[in-house]
């Protein structure tokens, strides 16, 4: 959200921000405004100058310096440069070769990036101009405008400035920038608006489950609007998009993965690998993918990707130094270096060990998945209010790890046990393992219930260990507090000879659990935020009341219809 915006000089604040970041390589004249590279390689002979529109950093300004841009014009926000500034930085900027000017396609860059071109013209200094119009959104003959400029400037300005460092003459360059962009398409999509300054709330609207396809940088909205689907699909989509628009070119593909301002870099890095694995699937080689936020749209929650053919001797200029505030990736990958990293994600085998064994006991493993799939989404919502939101997906993805094992020879709750203490991080994952393990210790069975004092022997042992792990005790309003009265009901039920022993340990855990909601914590993340988590249960504390709550489902089918239902009971 950009609520943090100067109420005045916002981009001259954020030019000055920018040179004060990075001492002695840009400098900042105010008026008109233009930051300029303090320095440059002497070979270059022609000054590259960009701009547009703020709200897309680190676009243009990320590149600025030797290897990259002589000179940027920023805007204000959205809104294009004024010729004046487009036509000072030039001058200041110009080289024995003249300047080049780069243009993205929208109408207020275009006419005062040429006004500055003509009045450069008349005094009498070579310039030039390359358009960048990649958008494949606006691909349509019906309009006049044509393609809007969007993140194939990135490529574009690292491609430009290594050829200007190799002493390229003002029409090598405009040459070499039209081939770059002919070669290039791109396409962007967004789960959310950005944040207008004036109003501090989202530009549009979009409804719930939907995504906007075909967005623009500037927070245009996109030119149809779809449902929401699994990343892998809406990829492979832009993917086939792209690759259908993009004109036929030889060698390999460079891709950029670009944020539009609140896409966070684990997205991002994901999205590059599905990208990647694409790409592959249809026999093409990427040279490299680029996944950062190169070209945002303030705080607009989506992406792009950049698809560029490109030719074999490009690649050394987009490995070529450059001293500038924004340092993009140059790792090329090859089949073998692709394969190595694939291996080191590979899954671990849990195929099963042998043949001729008894079947695995999975009736406690399959109740609990069912009411942990149940309980997720408010488990989700209550951790949201004291932690960071992740138990639910922690504690399901446990239990679908489980239920893999299972099917592969392991037993139920050992399957769990493997599971948590291997595969689940986090605080709770591990925590939780330590449970499982010592309950794995049990000999369960799907048709015959186990010994009611041997898992509650089993559920103290755990009680123990993870006192002595995370020091956590009763009244410190985690897991324990559901943990440690189940353990006792059990016990006593056990030593009384109870036809309901796991219902009463149910019982007591649901009540501990909700006891939480009245606890100051004092262990674990809800430890963090203090008296903000009063009245808010213990997530931890269901992951145990809900366990328990399975076990008498499974061996006590009578008595536990008096408990409450699973996601009625998560439920604030």
């Amino acid at each position: 959200m950009t609520y943090f915006l100067p109420q005045a000089d916002t981009v001259l604040s954020a030019a000055r921000g920018l040179a004060l970041a990075n001492p002695g390589l840009i400098e900042v004249n105010s008026s008109p405004l233009y930051l300029r590279a303090r320095t440059s390689n002497p070979n270059r002979t022609v000054a590259l100058v960009a701009g547009g529109g703020s709200g897309h950093e680190p676009l243009h300004t990320g590149l600025l310096g030797p290897g990259g841009l002589d000179a940027v014009c920023p805007g204000e926000i959205f809104a294009s440069p004024h010729n004046r500034q487009i036509y000072e930085a030039s001058a200041a900027a110009a080289k024995s070769n003249g300047v080049l000017l780069i243009i993205k396609n929208y109408t207020g860059d275009v006419i005062n990036f040429q006004i500055a071109a003509e009045r450069l013209r008349h005094d009498g200094i070579p310039v030039a101009t390359v358009l960048v119009d990649d958008d494949l959104a606006t691909d349509s003959t019906e309009a006049a405008t044509g393609r809007r400029g969007t993140a194939a400037t990135v490529v574009l300005e690292k491609l430009l400035g290594a050829f200007a460092d190799q002493g390229a003459k003002l029409d090598e360059l405009a040459a070499l920038g039209a081939d770059i962009v002919a070669r290039s398409r791109s396409l962007a999509v967004a789960a959310r608006a950005q944040t207008s300054p004036s109003t501090a709330a989202p530009a549009f609207d979009l409804n719930p489950g939907t995504l906007d396809y075909g967005v623009g940088i500037h927070g245009e909205r996109g030119t149809r609007t779809i449902e929401h689907r699994p990343v892998e699909e809406l990829v492979a989509q832009m993917t086939d998009d792209l690759l259908t628009a993009l004109p036929a070119g030889q060698g390999k593909v460079l891709a950029v993965v670009n944020g539009l301002g609140a896409t966070t870099s684990l997205e991002l890095h994901a999205i590059g690998s599905i990208l990647h694995d694409l790409l592959a699937a249809r026999g093409i080689t990427p040279l490299a993918i680029v996944p950062g936020t190169f070209t945002a749209a303030l705080d607009m929650a989506g992406f792009s990707i950049t698809l560029t053919h490109m030719k074999p001797e490009w690649a050394e200029l987009w490995t070529a130094p450059a001293d500038t505030p924004l340092v993009l990736p140059s790792l090329t990958l090859t089949p073998d270096t692709a394969a190595a990293v694939v291996a080191v994600v590979a899954e671990p085998d849990t195929t099963a060990s042998g043949e001729g064994e008894a079947p695995a006991s999975r009736a406690v493993l399959d109740r609990y998945a069912a009411i942990v799939s149940q309980a997720h989404a408010n488990l989700t919502a209550l951790d949201q209010l004291v932690g960071d939101g992740d138990f639910g997906d922690n504690l399901a993805g446990g239990v679908r790890r489980a239920v893999k094992r299972n099917a592969a020879g392991t037993d139920g709750v050992a399957a769990l046990a493997e599971a948590f203490l291997n595969d689940v991080g986090g605080t709770s994952g591990p925590l939780f393992g330590l449970l499982f393990q010592d309950l794995a210790t049990v000999s369960w069975s799907d048709d015959q219930a186990p010994d009611a004092g041997a898992v509650a022997d089993a559920a103290k042992s755990s009680l123990d260990a993870i006192h002595r792990v995370g020091g956590a005790k009763v009244g410190d309003c985690t897991l324990m507090d559901a943990l440690a009265p189940a353990t006792d009901a059990l016990a006593a039920a056990a030593r009384d000879g109870s036809d309901s022993p796991f219902t009463a340990a149910a019982e007591a855990a649901i009540q501990g659990a909700l006891s939480t909601a009245s606890l100051t914590p004092r262990r674990g993340r809800a430890s963090y935020v203090g008296q903000h988590a009063i009245g808010v249960p213990d997530p931890g504390s269901f992951g145990v009341a809900l366990l328990f709550t399975a076990l008498a489902g499974v061996y006590e089918p009578a008595t536990a219809t008096r408990l409450p239902d699973p996601e009625r009971l998560t439920a604030r």
